[in-house]
């Protein structure tokens, strides 16, 4: 059976000039284990939890930021195949935006740093194909779905 975990692809909107979407930045978070890789938060599946629920808890308990402080996008959900340590694993992105871009982030000790970053430099830190493809279709999706607002 394949692990499961669950987490958010968080963007903030930026105030500045420049015009929707290229004023949004991805929060990634550094590992503090292994290749100090970089990824959004994320965590496993707890039994007999939801899979958002899951993906709430973890963003709280790796990034500090709570139900309260995002607002999740409709209609955005990515599911990740790949194998850790040969055995394989499933994740589920949902989208989410932080509704004060200025709240704070608070790391656990699962990761040593953070950073806000456009989709560009997200997918040059992300480095693992299928995070980048992730990234870039939240971007897509934010893009026609903002034309909607």
């Amino acid at each position: 059976m394949a692990l499961r975990a669950c987490g958010f692809i968080i963007f903030r909107r930026l105030a500045n000039p420049a015009p929707p979407p290229d004023n949004i930045e991805y929060l990634l978070l550094q590992t503090s284990y292994g290749e100090h890789h970089w990824t959004p938060p994320k965590g496993h599946v707890d039994p007999g939890e939801d899979d958002l629920t899951t993906a709430l808890r973890e963003t709280k308990e790796e990034a500090g930021l709570g139900a309260e402080d995002l607002r999740v996008i409709d209609g955005f959900l990515q599911e990740l195949h790949y194998e850790v340590r040969g055995r394989p694993k499933e994740v589920l992105y949902w989208l989410a935006e932080l509704r004060d871009p200025g709240t704070a982030v608070t790391l656990s000790d699962e990761h040593q740093d953070y950073r806000w970053a456009r989709l560009e430099e997200a997918c040059s830190l992300a480095q693992h194909r299928d995070m980048q493809d992730t990234l870039r279709a939240a971007h897509r999706h934010l893009e026609t779905w903002q034309d909607k607002q």
